[in-house]
């Protein structure tokens, strides 16, 4: 990678720290989409913003499909969790392999992933002691993935809109189905996302 490394937010860091989470708008202003928290982002004619939004999204999928390989490999997972979790690494590599093809029809270059070492230590990895802790963190990671993509929508050109969407679905499934393993409650409100 060049040093003119282009700075991605991580899924962690999107989330925020010590439990807190962004708004979709926040999501959107941390990468270029907007320029006023109060407003939705303006859909973009603008090939070079469209390639920096699917990039910071392709940095996301890098940091998913890492997560869910360090928890296949972590020896915490029982094996029917381990075949949901690569499943679910396997979507992760098709939103991937979608979102480089974007970027390169527009013209762009793919941010490159990062070490696995990287997104262990970016994702704490050592404090994972036991499967529901495995579990709580993809969940986060799945739920904090579903609102990023939907927040991507408004900022993205119309050419990304149904991809975008399509994603948050598969994101939000993934959540759903880690909240069932984790015996949480089906929520009472709608609109979960978003």
């Amino acid at each position: 990678m060049s040093s003119s490394k282009l700075v991605i937010p991580t899924r962690r860091s999107v989330l925020g720290g010590a439990g807190k989470t962004l708004s979709a708008v926040g999501i959107a202003m941390l990468i270029g989409g907007c320029s006023r928290s109060e407003e939705k982002a303006a859909p973009s004619d603008n090939g070079a913003q469209d390639i920096e939004i699917l990039n910071a999204a392709i940095a996301l999928e890098h940091e998913g499909i890492a997560a869910y390989q360090i928890a296949a490999t972590s020896g915490l997972l029982e094996p029917a969790a381990v075949d949901i979790g690569v499943t679910f690494q396997g979507h992760h590599k098709g939103h991937r392999d979608a979102l480089i093809s974007a970027v390169e029809q527009l013209g762009g270059s793919a941010v490159e992933e990062e070490t696995l070492d990287h997104y262990a230590q970016v994702l704490d990895a050592g404090s994972l002691k036991n499967q529901e802790d495995v579990l709580r963190l993809a969940l986060k990671l799945e739920r904090g993935a579903a609102n990023a993509y939907l927040g991507l929508i408004p900022s993205l050109g119309n050419d990304y809109h149904q991809v975008a969407a399509q994603m948050a679905g598969d994101e939000a499934f993934h959540a759903a189905i880690l909240a069932n393993a984790l015996g949480e409650p089906i929520p009472k409100a709608p609109l979960m996302f978003g």
